[in-house]
């Protein structure tokens, strides 16, 4: 019984630790989340462009609360990544906190905020989660009306492992942020923006589908080969 109070005296002072670094980081950059709920991408730029390494730590914090509670624009934060460093390195900067952050939320629905989160969830929808694992973390990541967030924790509140909610969600960032970067690059026109992105979805999902029926005919075959030995 007192293992399970110092736990969850633990975990309220985890909550808390978190709620006051949280409040402390907006105070201390209220203009700059100002610009950013504004979308002033410009202003943002010329206010990083003075220190790379405070850019770098901040648009890692952002992303990290995209992750959380999905209160930026996910493009938007692209876009500044992409504006500060360029395009290559913008991106990867991009994927690579997104993958972080989602990792470090995963990790603490999972093992901090489970029993707090999990009754405001539909247990069918976390089954749904259970019983696909890879295919529906992955899905989600390239489709573009499925908040961040959402998939991050219910992620943690299911079953699915870590090494394939990671690679999940590594090769569907990759796939739908390259998408997304295209957009602040100019190399996509306001016109094709949305049927762009459908045909690389539809085709990162095709390509998923073909990769597993190789796998499982190979397993097949594999199989039959054993019974025959």
């Amino acid at each position: 019984m007192k293992t399970i109070i110092n736990k969850l005296l633990k975990k309220q002072w985890i909550i808390w630790i978190g709620l006051l670094l949280l409040i402390l980081f907006f105070i201390l950059n209220k203009d700059l989340i100002s610009l950013l709920l504004d979308g002033d991408v410009e202003g943002i730029r010329s206010f990083l462009n003075k220190n790379l390494g405070f850019a770098l730590f901040f648009l890692f914090i952002v992303m990290l609360i995209q992750n959380s509670f999905t209160v930026f624009p996910l493009v938007l934060v692209i876009t500044i990544n992409i504006t500060l460093f360029g395009f290559m390195k913008g991106f990867l900067w991009s994927w690579f906190t997104s993958v972080v952050a989602s990792v470090i939320v995963y990790c603490s629905v999972r093992y901090i905020f489970q029993d707090i989160i999990m009754k405001k969830f539909n247990p069918k929808l976390i089954e749904k989660v259970d019983a696909n694992g890879f295919t529906y973390v992955f899905q989600a990541r390239i489709f573009p009306f499925v908040p961040t967030s959402i998939i991050n924790i219910l992620a943690g509140l299911s079953t699915i492992r870590l090494f394939p909610y990671l690679l999940a969600t590594s090769i569907g960032n990759f796939l739908y942020f390259f998408v997304l970067a295209l957009i602040p690059a100019g190399i996509l026109s306001a016109e094709w923006d949305e049927y762009v992105i459908w045909i690389v979805i539809l085709a990162a999902i095709a390509l998923y589908y073909f990769i597993k029926i190789v796998r499982n005919k190979r397993k097949a075959v594999s199989l039959e080969k054993d019974n025959i030995d």
